[in-house]
């Protein structure tokens, strides 16, 4: 019996749109926010690391708060859309004071101004604004096929959105004159772009009401969900889920695995002597991420599930990430490239059935316990995106500061290019190997179709 269908194109193509928001916030921050910290502000890496890392401490807590209150939400705009619409503004305001530092502050003042703002930030309006969007996969279809394509397009847009910013952000700070005026100009243009595409997308799209979202989901012998249940009930019924914990394990390590590739411009400055390099790597990153994308609703289908094909995808991606680093010590640039693409090939698949997964994982949930968590379920694509693009971010800091990296100097220490190797080329193949081994143990699919009988 086919799935009853219910989204039109435009609803899948207007709710992907809202990545565009999403990674002009995360794209911008992750790639840059290090070495406009450290060679503009004149901030050290090292205590830069420390307090993104202390900021990361807040971020468990707010993931799980803030999924629960959406959850909880009724509106006349559904659960989780007032949070995604409302949220960005807040993103946005953040994002323009993490990059208007005062330069005649004092050194402690400059470092309190970004660590206030970038905790705001993470721990804050991004949750809001991103476990609402996350949740939105499983708010307004139940149609498996229609979450993986929203996913597929969802993630067309955040890597196509991550490429023009790697790509175009260096030579528009450098346009804009360079300096911290500039930087603050590209931030305050990038938030602008964030907030019109957020705003699209949130209006792109509509809820199903509860009637419609228990229809024929009635567990046997269960009553249905009242959904009360406190934040301490909501938590236990997330380390309870071990497939829950393995996607979140798996998000947290494909996200540091993100924060260490765009630490990149580091190693293409100092290693390559092309800070230009970045965009190019990062064109080789997302063209083939975005070309895996396209086929993945189709490969799902061939396979018959997600299980199989993200197990194979992310074998091949760790393979190619080996690559990477043979290459690297040879000196080629080009096999560096090819070897970066068939990574991202292998990698796509996971990328744009990440929210069907997740949205499985759930209905794991509901099936075993009659309560429906959708919101708190996607705490783990906001918990992975933060802390896990904290963790590298902080992780960067810390291993600049202690390779003995100098600010802006044309030639570092022996010791910082040996790190910069270390961060650039094993760490991310050492992340995609950890993440291979927990798919081979992630089949949720089989799991539910199991309790359905």
């Amino acid at each position: 019996m086919e799935e009853k269908k219910y989204l039109k194109w435009y609803n899948k193509v207007g709710y992907g749109s809202g990545d565009i928001a999403g990674n002009v916030v995360y794209a911008l921050l992750s790639a840059f926010v290090m070495i406009y910290l450290t060679d503009t502000v004149g901030l050290n890496a090292g205590i830069v690391g420390t307090l993104i890392a202390v900021s990361k401490l807040f971020d468990g807590i707010s993931d799980i708060f803030f999924g629960s209150l959406i959850d909880k939400t009724h509106s006349k705009m559904g659960k989780a859309r007032p949070w995604m619409l409302y949220g960005y503004f807040g993103c946005a305001i953040c994002l323009i004071a993490i990059f208007c530092i005062p330069a005649d502050m004092g050194e402690f003042a400059q470092y309190a101004w970004f660590f206030i703002a970038y905790t705001l930030l993470n721990a804050g309006f991004y949750t809001a604004n991103n476990i609402a969007y996350s949740a939105l996969t499983a708010l307004i279809t139940k149609n498996n096929n229609e979450r993986v394509q929203m996913g597929s397009i969802r993630f067309m847009f955040a890597f196509g959105t991550s490429m023009l910013i790697q790509s175009v952000t260096v030579g528009l700070v450098a346009a804009l004159g360079g300096g911290a005026a500039a930087w603050r100009m590209t931030a305050i243009i990038y938030a602008i772009v964030g907030v019109i595409s957020n705003t699209l997308s949130v209006m792109s799209v509509r809820e199903l009401s509860p009637e419609e979202l228990a229809e024929e989901e009635k567990p046997e012998g269960k009553a249905p969900a009242e959904e009360k249940y406190s934040l301490v009930d909501a938590f236990g019924l997330l380390i309870h889920n071990k497939y829950y914990l393995m996607i979140c394990g798996a998000y947290i390590l494909m996200q540091i695995y993100s924060a260490t590739l765009n630490m990149g411009i580091y190693y293409m400055t100092y290693v390559l002597k092309n800070a230009n390099l970045l965009g190019v790597f990062s064109w080789a990153i997302n063209i083939p991420m975005i070309a895996g994308l396209l086929f993945t609703p189709f490969l799902v289908a061939k396979f018959g599930g997600m299980y199989r094909l993200n197990l194979m995808g992310y074998t091949l991606g760790t393979l190619g990430r080996l690559g990477v680093v043979a290459a690297g010590y040879l000196g080629s640039v080009p096999l560096m490239l090819a070897c970066t693409a068939l990574a991202a090939i292998g990698m796509s698949p996971l990328q744009g059935d990440m929210n069907a997964l997740i949205a499985t994982c759930s209905e794991y949930t509901y099936l075993t316990t009659g309560k429906r968590v959708d919101g708190t379920m996607y705490s783990c694509t906001s918990l992975g995106t933060k802390l896990g693009g904290g963790i590298g971010t902080a992780a960067a800091g810390w291993l600049l500061a202690l390779s003995g990296y100098v600010a802006g100097a044309p030639n570092q220490p022996t010791s910082c290019m040996n790190m910069l190797h270390l961060m650039y080329l094993w760490l991310p193949f050492l992340f995609n190997l950890l993440i291979t081994l927990i798919l081979m143990r992630l089949n949720v699919e089989k799991a539910v179709q199991e309790l359905h009988g």
